[in-house]
């Protein structure tokens, strides 16, 4: 994959990621006026070092329920202390405590009673804290932070795409003519496709003249919502981007021409194939945020060398779209997991 660019060009500190489970800390913020009654119990989980459908098989199985039955707002991060909320049918009259499930890595903080099960994508966002070790040099992360207070490209995180980009080279495939009959697998591929032309876009338009700069005529989102539409640049709409009713925004491809700016089908002329695929399996054209604006950002230096920083992003952005603009961070964490499988491969009998 092509190198994205930076908005504030390329940090000079280097620093480790992950390098306990404590150090990336993710809290789900969800807005739901629970009922306390229903046929659906929510569970508040905080799990550790798991990942989010091990959780789920967990729950499911001590109410006797099929997997699928279990329902959550997002996935989270195996490598992390993550708390998110979970949902699964449990009749009225039954009384099961999911307190029983709590272990060193599960543990239930709170058990609520709902009307309806949740839905992916019912949270408002995400909390983060995050220790980054080791930095190199802590002062040019500390002359940046005001900056990405301002903003920051949208990307898609690497995690979007699969192991070494695998993804992508599917979505080549599958567009050249190959198929993939597990219809999950092929709904990710065709994801990370179209993940990867928005970061094309908004790569592209950093380069030309960053994301504070708009043109004459922009593709606006609403915010908070899905909906969009095409203007040309007067003064309300100015002021509405100030004031952060509506936002700059860069496309989802899929099929059909509406949604698109004369700059973005040049940017995505070399895509050609993969516009008319994602059409073709049916995505629809929409629109997300250009610029994600980490809310309540505050930073903390732990010791010479760690810092801790702590802000909330809204749902569907990546904490790592925030700190590649801070530092060059290395994820421990895989090295920390491949470790383990060795170890476990070095013992087995």
């Amino acid at each position: 994959m092509k190198a994205l660019n930076y908005l504030y060009g390329q940090p000079e500190s280097q620093a480790d990621f992950k390098a306990s489970a404590e150090d990336f800390q993710v809290e789900e913020i969800i807005d739901i006026p629970f009922t306390g009654e229903g046929e659906h119990v929510c569970l508040q989980v905080v799990k550790k070092g798991e990942n989010t459908a091990y959780v789920a098989k967990l729950i499911a199985a001590h109410a006797k329920v099929q997997v699928r039955d279990v329902s959550y707002a997002g996935i989270k991060d195996r490598h992390g202390v993550c708390t998110q909320w979970f949902s699964v049918p449990v009749p009225i009259k039954k009384q099961i405590d999911f307190s029983e499930l709590n272990s060193e890595s599960v543990f239930v903080v709170k058990q609520l009673r709902h009307n309806r099960k949740l839905k992916t994508g019912c949270h408002r966002g995400n909390r983060f804290i995050i220790k980054l070790r080791n930095l190199s040099k802590p002062l040019d992360v500390l002359s940046r932070i005001n900056a990405v207070r301002q903003g920051v490209p949208n990307y898609f995180a690497e995690q979007r795409f699969g192991h070494d980009g695998n993804n992508l080279e599917l979505a080549n495939k599958l567009f050249a003519g190959d198929t993939i009959r597990d219809k999950k697998l092929r709904g990710i591929v065709l994801s990370a496709a179209r993940s990867h032309l928005f970061n094309h876009v908004v790569s592209n338009r950093v380069a030309e003249g960053g994301l504070a700069k708009t043109w004459h005529r922009e593709i606006f989102l609403l915010s908070g919502s899905n909906a969009f539409f095409e203007a040309d640049l007067d003064a309300e709409l100015v002021e509405r981007l100030l004031s952060g009713d509506i936002l700059m925004s860069a496309p989802l491809v899929g099929k059909g021409d509406k949604g698109l700016l004369d700059k973005e089908r040049q940017w995505l002329q070399p895509f050609a194939d993969w516009h008319q695929g994602l059409a073709s399996f049916g995505m629809k054209n929409e629109r997300r945020a250009a610029r994600l604006i980490p809310q309540d950002m505050t930073v903390k230096m732990l010791d010479g060398t760690c810092m801790e920083l702590s802000f909330s992003l809204p749902k569907g952005a990546y904490a790592t779209a925030v700190l590649r603009e801070l530092v060059m961070h290395k994820d421990v964490s895989i090295k920390i997991n491949r470790n383990e499988v060795n170890n476990n491969e070095n013992t087995a009998e």
